[in-house]
């Protein structure tokens, strides 16, 4: 199947049942997205960015990709990982690091479609994503940050 990755045209073949997380790691040696709970979906470190839209990559099979655009964090432009960079450090909203990526990647899809959401959208955007270090407070005031510099 053919897939564009990261704004490049690629041709994989998924193995039966290979997860996204699967065939982005395994695959393609991107080492970004995290494995916290496959195949359940329901931590949020493994997600990307597919036809703009954030999506967890471990709990979907990497089949239903043919044809679509997949954005991972290696994906995103220098400029935007320096935002997202220069957002969570001065926030204090990097800790061990392993849930940063998947929120990265929900937080650019919000801010693609407001580029001034409010803590409470910010909050209900980031749901879906579970860290056991900052609680949480930290990285929404990182992706207000991130938005500021983004406006």
């Amino acid at each position: 199947m053919e897939l564009s990755l990261n704004s490049r045209k690629v041709v994989a073949e998924p193995r039966e049942g290979q997860s996204l997380l699967e065939l982005l790691r395994d695959d393609f040696g991107l080492r970004s997205m995290k494995d916290g709970c496959a195949p359940e979906g329901s931590c949020g470190a493994c997600t990307v960015m597919v036809e703009g839209r954030a999506v967890v990559s471990c709990a979907q099979r990497a089949s239903r990709f043919a044809g679509k655009e997949v954005v991972t964090p290696e994906g995103l432009a220098a400029t935007e990982r320096e935002r997202w960079a220069a957002g969570f450090v001065a926030a204090g909203a990097s800790q061990c690091g392993f849930c940063s990526p998947g929120i990265v990647m929900k937080a650019e899809s919000l801010l693609a479609k407001d580029p001034d959401p409010s803590r409470q959208q910010i909050a209900k955007a980031l749901a879906g994503n579970l860290c056991r270090c900052t609680g949480y407070i930290k990285i929404y005031e990182a992706v207000e940050l991130a938005a500021e510099r983004l406006r």
